[in-house]
C-alpha cells in the first residue's frame, strides 16, 4: 500500500512539474536551438563566410557535435527549469527577467564549460581537433536565442496591443513629468490600452532629459512648450505626474493647460502616496487639494516607526478625519495594539471596517465612549493599557461653539483633562494633542478652549517630566469643520465664493501631512512643547476660486 502510495505520488508530482512549465513551447524552440548553435559556433569559429570550408569543419565534427549537442542540452535544461525559465509568463518580461535569463545561461554555460573541459575533452570524446572556444562561443549564440525567444512575446504582445488601440478611441496624452511617477503611468497605458489612452509626449523642465524617450515617449520639451505641443502632437488630454510638485506650480500648468485647451487630470501629492507607489486607477481631475499643495516636509519615518512598532496606541476622536488618518498611518508601523475611541459609532464602524481590508493582521479594538465620562474613560485605559495616545477628539466648528459654549468647554476642556489625567495616571509614555491654530491670541470660543487645553498639557508635562505635548493646526484640506469643503462647494456651484475680504488669506495642509505631523511630534516632544508646522506662505482665497 505504501509503494502504491509513493508511486501515486512520484506521478503527481511529475504532472505537476509538467504543469507547472506553462511555456511548453518554448521548450521545443529551445531544443532546436541547442542542436543548431552548436553548428553555427563551429561554422563562426572556422571562418566559413567566404568558402565553404566552414561546412567541411561541420561534417568533419558532425560526431562531436552530437555528443556535446546533447551534453550541454541535459546541463541547460538542468538549469532553465530551476531558474523559471519555462513558467514565467513572458508577455510582461522586464528587465528583471532579462537579467534571470542572462544568469541562467551564463551559470549553464559555465558547467558545459567544466564538462567540454574536465570530461569530454580529457577522456578523448570530441575529435582532436574540436575547437576550444566552441562553449563560449555557443554560449553567447544561446543567449541572443533564449533572449530573443522570450521577448519576442513581448513585442508580439506590445504590436498587437497597438492594433487594438488604433482601431479603438484612443484619447491622446501629453505626460507632465518625466520621472518615476510619468514612467509608471506611461509603462501601465501600453500595457492596457482598454484604458483608452495613448501617451505621446512628456513634457519636463529639465533641459538633460529633452529629446530623449522614456518607454518609447519622447520628451519635447517644458511646460513653456505646453500649448505648442499640444497643437504639434493632437494633444486632448493633460496629466500632471508631479507628486512632490508645490501648489504654486500646480497652479501654473492649470493655466497654460487650460489656456491649451486641454482637459487635466494628476496623481495625489507625494503625502497621499506614502507608499510611494502610482497607477492609472489613482489619476482624477486637478482639485483644490492640488491647488493648495505645498512643498512637502521631510519627516524621519525611522523615528516614528521606533515609536509605534509593538507598543499598544489609543487615537482618541478616531472617527474623525483626523483620526481616521492617524489610525491608517499608525497602522503601517507595526503596532502590538490600536484602540479607536470615539462618540460616534458610524464614523468608528467604517474606520474599523477599512482597517480589517488594508492591514488585516492589525491587533485592534474598537471603543464607543465619550471622552467627557470619566469613569468610561478610567476603565477602557486600565483595560487596554495604552503606551502613546493621541487625543484628536474635539469640538471644532467655530460658529456652532459660540452658540453651545457649555458644550465647548465641556468637551474640549473637560474631556482633554480627564483623557491627560488618566493618561498620566495610567503611565502612557508619550502623548500628543491635536490642538488648532485658533489657540493663538483666541477670539472665539472654540480657540479659547483649545487654547486652555494646550495649558492642561502642558501643566502635566511639567508635573511628570514626561513628552506630553500639542500640535497646532492651520486649515487641514478635507477635514470636517475646515473652510476648504465650503469653499469647494461654492466653487462647484459655479460661485460665488463668499469672503470678508477679496485679500483674504489662509494657510492649508492635506490630511496625510498634517499626520504626519502629528507623529513626527511624538517623536521631537520633550514634554510641553506646541509645534506648528511651518505651513509657507498663504494663499489668497480668491485666486483659488479664479483658477478652478
Amino acid at each position: 500500500m505504501k509503494k502504491h502510495l509513493n508511486h501515486n505520488k512520484t506521478i503527481n508530482g511529475f504532472a505537476q512539474t509538467l504543469v507547472t512549465l506553462r511555456n511548453r513551447y518554448f521548450i521545443a524552440l529551445d531544443l532546436l536551438a541547442f542542436c543548431l548553435t552548436p553548428l553555427l559556433a563551429v561554422w563562426l569559429r572556422t571562418d566559413g563566410t567566404d568558402d565553404l570550408s566552414g561546412l567541411v569543419y561541420v561534417a568533419r565534427y558532425v560526431n562531436s557535435l552530437a555528443l556535446y549537442a546533447l551534453v550541454a542540452t541535459l546541463l541547460r535544461w538542468a538549469v532553465f527549469i530551476p531558474f523559471g525559465l519555462y513558467s514565467r509568463y513572458w508577455r510582461y518580461a522586464s528587465v528583471d527577467e532579462l537579467g534571470q535569463i542572462a544568469l541562467a545561461v551564463t551559470t549553464a554555460t559555465i558547467l558545459v564549460a567544466l564538462a567540454f573541459f574536465g570530461i569530454l575533452k580529457p577522456f578523448g570524446l570530441l575529435h582532436p581537433d574540436f575547437p576550444r572556444s566552441i562553449p563560449f562561443i555557443d554560449g553567447i549564440l544561446v543567449l541572443l536565442a533564449i533572449g530573443g525567444s522570450r521577448y519576442s512575446v513581448r513585442l508580439v504582445e506590445r504590436a498587437r496591443q497597438r492594433r487594438r488601440g488604433r482601431a479603438a478611441s484612443m484619447t491622446r496624452v501629453a505626460i507632465i513629468g518625466a520621472g518615476d511617477a510619468g514612467a509608471m503611468i506611461v509603462r501601465e497605458m501600453q500595457q492596457n490600452p482598454q484604458l483608452g489612452l495613448e501617451p505621446v509626449i512628456f513634457l519636463d523642465d529639465d533641459e538633460r532629459k529633452h529629446w530623449t524617450r522614456i518607454h518609447g515617449v519622447p520628451i519635447v520639451g517644458g511646460r513653456d512648450r505646453i500649448r505648442d505641443a499640444a497643437q504639434n502632437y493632437r494633444v486632448e488630454q493633460a496629466i500632471i505626474a508631479m507628486p512632490t510638485a508645490s501648489g504654486k506650480a500646480i497652479r501654473e500648468l492649470m493655466r497654460l493647460c487650460r489656456a491649451a485647451n486641454l482637459a487635466v487630470k494628476t496623481v495625489p501629492g507625494i503625502f497621499e502616496l506614502l507608499d510611494g507607489s502610482v497607477t492609472v486607477n489613482q489619476l482624477r481631475p486637478v482639485d483644490i487639494e492640488d491647488l493648495l499643495r505645498r512643498e512637502p516636509v521631510e519627516t524621519d519615518i525611522t523615528e516614528v516607526a521606533g515609536l509605534l512598532k509593538d507598543k499598544r496606541v489609543l487615537v482618541t476622536g478616531a472617527g474623525g478625519s483626523i483620526g481616521n488618518e492617524l489610525c491608517r498611518q499608525i497602522a503601517r508601523h507595526d503596532p502590538a495594539m490600536l484602540v479607536l475611541l470615539g462618540h460616534g459609532e458610524n464614523s468608528l464602524f467604517y474606520m474599523t471596517k477599512e482597517l480589517r481590508f488594508t492591514h488585516p493582521h492589525l491587533a485592534h479594538k474598537t471603543v464607543v465612549a465619550d471622552i467627557r465620562d470619566e469613569a468610561r474613560l478610567r476603565a477602557v485605559l486600565a483595560r487596554e493599557r495604552p503606551q502613546v495616545v493621541f487625543h484628536a477628539a474635539a469640538h471644532k466648528h467655530v460658529p456652532l461653539m459660540e452658540e453651545n459654549i457649555e458644550d465647548a468647554v465641556t468637551n474640549n476642556v473637560l474631556g482633554t483633562r480627564n483623557v491627560v489625567n488618566l493618561a498620566a495616571a495610567s503611565g502612557v509614555e508619550y502623548f500628543v494633542l491635536i490642538s488648532t491654530d485658533k489657540a493663538v491670541n483666541p477670539t472665539s470660543v472654540m480657540g479659547a478652549t483649545k487654547r486652555v487645553a494646550e495649558l492642561v498639557v502642558q501643566e502635566t508635562a511639567k508635573r511628570t517630566g514626561r513628552p506630553f505635548v500639542a500640535v497646532r493646526f492651520g486649515n487641514v484640506l478635507g477635514s470636517r469643520g475646515s473652510v476648504v469643503p465650503v469653499f469647494k462647494q461654492q466653487i462647484a456651484r459655479g460661485g460665488p465664493v463668499t469672503v470678508t475680504h477679496p485679500e483674504v488669506q489662509r494657510y492649508f495642509m492635506t490630511i496625510p501631512e498634517a499626520v504626519q505631523l502629528v507623529l513626527q511630534a511624538a517623536t521631537l516632544g520633550k514634554g510641553g512643547e506646541v509645534f506648528v508646522l511651518d505651513m509657507g506662505k498663504p494663499i489668497k482665497i480668491v485666486d483659488l476660486g479664479e483658477i478652478s
